[in-house]
């Protein structure tokens, strides 16, 4: 790695630093309005912990919001057949194991923010590749050099359709982040994801 391309990662990891830790504070009675609803709505656990593989493969637990119903893990080999994705994803319109306060959440992205919590533990950065909740083996070939760079909150996937897009649109997109990446694309991402998010494209 090129001294100019370590800086900038250093930079990146200042920033993810310093905005996660200030997003938190602005965030903070949103973040506690969206918990209580999920308290509220169903019973369980507020937060939903799911392995995912990040930086250089290392894996980790990301954090959510709850938007499903408890158990709807082991309901996912019996909907196989109604997924509506391709390649490594798992996606369903109007998933029955949803909640009626996480379809609000999944709608404006609230359930991801307290990756927000991952971000300041190093686990993942601000902007990024997603962390895709995929087995393993879905990890070879080009898609494992996405784990070149930290998991991100946000990225170009989230810019451009989100669940819209095939898997392979979004394998795109993540390695040519990954092959491109600069601190003003970082910022083009950012400035781009709050009107993304508003729109709901691919939110489901």
């Amino acid at each position: 790695m090129g001294h100019a391309r370590w800086t900038g990662r250093a930079v990146k990891r200042t920033i993810d630093l310093v905005g996660a830790a200030i997003l938190l504070l602005l965030l903070a009675p949103i973040l506690l309005a969206a918990a209580v609803a999920v308290r509220v709505d169903t019973a369980g656990p507020v937060l939903f912990r799911q392995r995912r593989t990040g930086w250089q493969g290392v894996e980790f637990q990301v954090l959510k919001l709850r938007t499903m119903r408890v158990g709807s893990e082991t309901l996912r080999e019996a909907m196989a057949a109604r997924n509506q994705s391709d390649g490594h994803l798992f996606k369903i319109h109007d998933d029955p194991r949803v909640t009626a306060a996480g379809r609000w959440l999944r709608r404006y992205s609230l359930d991801e923010l307290p990756q927000l919590v991952n971000v300041l533990k190093g686990q993942m950065s601000l902007v990024g590749p997603r962390p895709l909740p995929v087995e393993d083996s879905a990890f070879t070939g080009k898609a494992r050099h996405r784990l070149q760079m930290r998991p991100g909150l946000t990225g170009l996937w989230q810019i451009s359709g989100r669940s819209n897009l095939a898997w392979e649109d979004a394998l795109r997109l993540d390695l040519n982040y990954v092959d491109t990446w600069s601190l003003r694309l970082d910022l083009v991402i950012l400035f781009r994801t709050l009107p993304a998010v508003l729109r709901g494209d691919g939110a489901y």
